[in-house]
């Protein structure tokens, strides 16, 4: 990419360039660790650091002009490209600089409280089965078909998206598949994104913290689908919608495009899943539409994996996959690190590690905990801190309901007391007849699970999953789930 600062100037009414209007930019960086010779730094006043305190290191790297919404004095020799608003500004340059990678690519976004992830690594299999090229940006991690790259947010910033497409297209990449935050959506990160295909996988309580309310979280999630009638070069778009959600017509009525709609329960959705067997390592079921019935078995378990199942499905039935493929795909498919992960030492009991961290997202995991174990389910979790506070009494409630022994314990913490985080959930608990024991160390909570555990039990350590690290107030520790059980079952047995 190079385009002179004074074309990117006139995307912008009120832009002014201040040094050469000439100048080539060769890159947008919004790290200045990334920048290099004819770099522009974007210059984000963001609420714990300056970007503008890193103008000199920019300068010295060979950056060629900043872009900032500030009167500011820089180094000789570089270019300053001032804006009236600067994330309007970097809505509109951003894609313009990359080229629009997204009118490039089939690019199809997947949101809701839950289900992202799988959904996504789900829909990834199936597209490479069909023989595309596929990349995946999420919360665990984004890829170039093999290639794996570490994620930072499940969404990443403008700039670092819009490259990372652009390199996509580069690599003769077909199709994207990209979970999308309400977060990402408020904060207008995919802007400049064309989709073709939208998902709703559900909507529950989370993000209180950041939203304030359900209904700021919820136009959030609709602004994907409202972007599908919006301006675009490419046609046949289609909005794929969980019917069995009590959100679903707010979705759909913001969906001018063609709907595509899945459900267990709503014999009038378009894709549904009958003679359903729920089993210890996966399910069988039949997914029956207009085209007709197609008998799948799955190696991942539970009854909310059919539904992210469904929504896979559907969206690449949008994108014209056919269905023999998409049943070959599906039951090809083993399953996502750290959602409901088996962790296997040759223990007496099962062991499962998942990123549930949400009220509805703990219920379903306890549900399907339930349905294969021989014994008792014993439960650790906590919540973490600097997030929605509200949702913590409901985990407690949830996890009192439908496990048989509750260990409440931190998740990461991050600036707040773990106590005071205990408990919020516990004001969720107070009720209970499970047994309730507090060990705000997790890895010693892990242990007293452990050791509680008897033959046939299954113990669910939830709300970290595929993470590994644990975030307290003043530092980050390696924390592996996975090997923190595997290394506590050698000492048991």
């Amino acid at each position: 990419m190079r385009k002179k600062i004074g074309k990117l100037a006139a995307l912008v009414p009120g832009a002014e360039v201040l040094g050469d209007a000439n100048t080539f930019i060769t890159d947008i960086v919004q790290d200045s660790r990334q920048a290099t010779k004819g770099a522009m730094f974007v210059c984000v006043a963001g609420e714990h650091v300056d970007g503008h305190k890193f103008i000199p290191d920019v300068k010295a790297k060979g950056a060629a002009a900043i872009i900032t919404e500030r009167d500011v004095q820089p180094p000789q020799g570089l270019a300053v490209l001032k804006v009236p608003n600067l994330d309007e500004a970097l809505q509109v340059i951003v894609p313009y600089f990359f080229d629009i990678p997204s009118q490039r690519l089939r690019l199809i976004g997947i949101t809701g409280t839950n289900g992202k992830t799988t959904t996504s690594f789900l829909l990834r299999s199936i597209l490479r089965h069909a023989g595309h090229k596929v990349g995946l940006i999420g919360t665990i991690q984004t890829m170039i078909e093999e290639e794996r790259l570490p994620s930072q947010n499940t969404t990443p910033n403008i700039v670092d998206l819009q490259r990372l497409l652009a390199r996509m297209v580069e690599e003769g990449v077909e199709y994207v598949v990209m979970e999308v935050s309400s977060h990402a959506l408020a904060q207008n990160r995919v802007a400049g994104c064309e989709f073709d295909t939208a998902v709703f996988t559900n909507f529950t309580q989370d993000h209180l913290d950041y939203h304030k309310t359900m209904e700021n979280y919820l136009a959030a999630k609709a602004k994907l689908f409202e972007g599908l009638g919006g301006p675009g070069i490419k046609p046949d778009k289609t909005a794929v919608v969980n019917l069995d959600d009590e959100q679903a017509q707010y979705i759909l009525e913001r969906s001018q495009c063609e709907h595509l709609t899945y459900a267990l329960g709503d014999e009038s959705a378009d894709i549904r899943a009958v003679d359903i067997k729920l089993g210890p390592l996966g399910s069988e079921f039949t997914i029956q539409g207009g085209f007709g019935r197609l008998p799948v078995r799955t190696h991942i378990a539970g009854l909310f994996n059919i539904y992210n199942v469904l929504s896979a499905t559907c969206a690449a039935a949008a994108e014209k996959v056919p269905y023999s493929v998409i049943g070959e795909a599906v039951s090809e498919f083993r399953g996502v690190p750290g959602r409901f992960e088996t962790v296997d030492a040759g223990q007496l009991f099962n062991v499962v590690v998942d990123y549930a961290h949400t009220p509805d997202g703990l219920e379903n995991i306890l549900h399907t905990a339930r349905d294969i174990t021989e014994n008792r389910i014993i439960t650790v979790f906590g919540c973490g801190g600097d997030r929605d506070r509200g949702k913590r009494p409901e985990m407690g409630r949830v996890a009192a309901s439908f496990a048989d022994l509750a260990v409440v314990t931190s998740d990461n913490p991050r600036s707040e007391d773990s106590l005071r985080i205990i408990d919020d959930i516990l004001a969720g608990m107070e009720d209970s007849k499970t047994p309730v024991f507090l060990q705000p160390d997790r890895h010693a909570a892990i242990a007293f699970a452990l050791q509680k555990a008897q033959h046939g039990d299954i113990v669910l350590l939830a709300g970290k999953g595929h993470e590994t690290t644990q975030i307290l107030q003043n530092k980050t520790l390696v924390f592996n789930e996975r090997e923190i059980v595997k290394n506590q079952l050698k000492g048991m047995f």
